[in-house]
């Protein structure tokens, strides 16, 4: 299926590493352009370079998106370098363990910066270039609003706002022709995931307890399943669907996990 994604420009928040290198790629390999927007200029280009490599197109902005005002630059980056944006995508983000019990008010404001402000303040700058080219935008969410995790407040809010956000957008933005949905994700393994694993004691033992838990195949999600959805909800393929939470989890929230 010919998505119609060629020469479209997409601003990916995170776009280096994990589940937004992979929605880099993908939106590459669709013909599309990423801009990848994340906090090292090394690694945004390490990127780059393997997108050109296989024949695409990309641009890098370096930003810090816990600032304020580098969440403004990395539009304006992106519209100095193609005068238009088609998509965004909202990735960016960290499990960051800042819990009720053991967080304090800065540590869950902090929180709150590195998961779900810059979420509003991308929107926010670039919606005149999205209204312009009746762009789509998707944020990528997390299973911790709907399931829970235990020690990670400031996370699970960021998901809920994420998921609110999502919503709340597909109706302001209507009257454009913004569309906006979110993917769920539960359970993909990316390096970051590899990292917290290895943190544990018997980590491998604590792998296959969390994916015989997984109702689909009993495996992680990995980040080009994420990455297919988000391009195909970015597409004109998409072109009736609003205001969705699509979960790629195989199954963990909703089916029950006691399956046989």
């Amino acid at each position: 299926m010919d998505l119609k994604l060629k020469d479209k420009v997409v601003v990916v928040t995170g776009g280096a590493k994990g589940i937004g290198k992979g929605i880099a790629l993908a939106l590459a390999a669709e013909g599309a352009i990423p801009v990848i927007v994340g906090r090292k200029q090394g690694d945004n280009e390490k990127v780059r370079s393997e997108i050109v490599a296989a024949g695409g197109q990309a641009f890098c902005v370096e930003a810090e998106l816990t600032q304020p005002e580098e969440c403004e630059r990395a539009i304006a980056d992106a519209l100095a370098r193609f005068g238009r944006i088609d998509g965004l995508v909202n990735n960016a983000g960290v499990n960051d363990s800042v819990g009720l019990e053991n967080g304090s008010y800065q540590q869950f404001m902090d929180s709150l910066h590195k998961s779900l402000i810059h979420y509003y303040l991308l929107a926010h700058h670039a919606l005149p270039a999205l209204k312009k080219s009746k762009g789509s935008i998707v944020n990528i969410g997390s299973k911790t609003a709907d399931t829970g995790q235990g020690g990670t407040s400031a996370y699970a809010a960021a998901n809920g706002g994420r998921n609110a956000l999502t919503r709340e957008w597909a109706v302001e933005l209507l009257k454009y022709g913004i569309r906006v949905n979110a993917v769920i994700v539960a359970e993909c393994y990316t390096p970051l995931y590899d990292r917290w694993i290895k943190t544990l004691p018997n980590p491998q033992d604590m792998l296959k307890k969390i994916t015989d838990r997984i109702p689909l195949g009993q495996r992680m999600t990995t980040a080009s399943e994420i990455a297919d959805t988000v391009a195909f909800l970015l597409s004109e393929r998409s072109s009736h669907t609003t205001g969705q939470l699509v979960y790629v989890d195989g199954g963990y929230v909703h089916l029950d996990r006691a399956i046989d």
